[in-house]
């Protein structure tokens, strides 16, 4: 079907992205997922939305969630997650991936930190819900702005402000995330992130994923493909995206990209407007 990745299982399954022009920093999305599963990927932003219908199960900072109906979904900046339908007919939710600056900036606090990846409040998750959808189709950037600033009022209570709590076993290994960020394209080696980590190899392998609950290879494919939606959303070539995030080739970067965010890189771009022109 036109606008549903050939890798999608099922015909049913849907995902689009849209930036607004105006507000740099800002990501919304929207979805409704049947059979595919969500890889582990992550943000490097807030990721915050609703669950319109249907529940879905994901994996966040060790712990297995349900998110159903009416609920609000609130993820960190930086943590690792997948996603799945835990009921037959899937799910159906909205989010929107906001910058770190750029929540601090709307809500004039910094940090935010959602202590709970799932809150059940239905009141306020169809009010969030009804925001997103109203953000998703302005085209008006004041309307737009206005909207965003009811939205983080909506979810300022479900956070706690001025304070975070990551995980001190997360923050030992902040260096080896640093090594891998600045090598993306490169061949890395358990011996070698070891050696940044100062531990033995394979008491770093038992560590990391103790601390992240992924293994190193996994963590390394996540930031690969979040730098290449940056990249893509940028208008770079997916063949030289590919390339410049350590992946085989371009059918690399879309079987995996796909599986992290539920699109094709060209249909990520076209979503966006970014597609690279073709060469005369």
């Amino acid at each position: 079907m036109n606008g549903v990745p050939l890798a999608f299982d099922h015909v049913t399954d849907r995902a689009a992205f849209r930036r607004p022009a105006h507000r740099p920093g800002i990501e919304l999305y929207q979805a409704h997922i049947v059979r595919h599963a969500f890889e582990p990927h992550t943000h490097d932003a807030y990721g915050l939305g609703a669950i319109e219908s249907g529940v879905e199960r994901f994996r966040y900072r060790g712990s297995e969630h349900l998110a159903p109906p009416d609920t609000l979904v609130l993820m960190n900046p930086d943590e690792l997650h997948t996603g799945r339908a835990e009921t037959e007919q899937g799910w159906r939710y909205r989010m929107v991936y906001l910058d770190a600056d750029v929540l601090n900036a709307l809500s004039g606090d910094a940090p935010w930190w959602f202590a709970d990846a799932v809150a059940h409040d239905a009141g306020r998750a169809r009010r969030v819900g009804r925001l997103l959808q109203a953000l998703w189709t302005s085209n008006d950037p004041l309307a737009f702005d206005s909207q965003l600033s009811l939205l983080i009022d909506e979810l300022r209570p479900a956070a706690r402000i001025g304070q975070t709590a990551r995980p001190q076993a997360m923050q030992r290994f902040t260096a080896v995330i640093d090594c891998m960020r600045s090598r993306l394209a490169d061949v890395l080696t358990l011996e070698m992130l070891a050696g940044v980590a100062g531990l033995s190899p394979f008491h770093f392998l038992r560590e990391f994923k103790r601390a992240h609950d992924a293994t190193p290879q996994q963590m390394l494919m996540a930031l690969r493909l979040f730098d290449a939606k940056q990249r893509l959303a940028a208008g770079e070539a997916p063949a030289s995206v590919a390339a410049a995030t350590g992946l085989t080739d371009q059918a690399h970067l879309t079987r995996a990209f796909v599986r992290r965010y539920g699109v094709t890189p060209g249909r990520y771009q076209q979503q966006l407007g970014t597609r690279p022109r073709q060469r005369a």
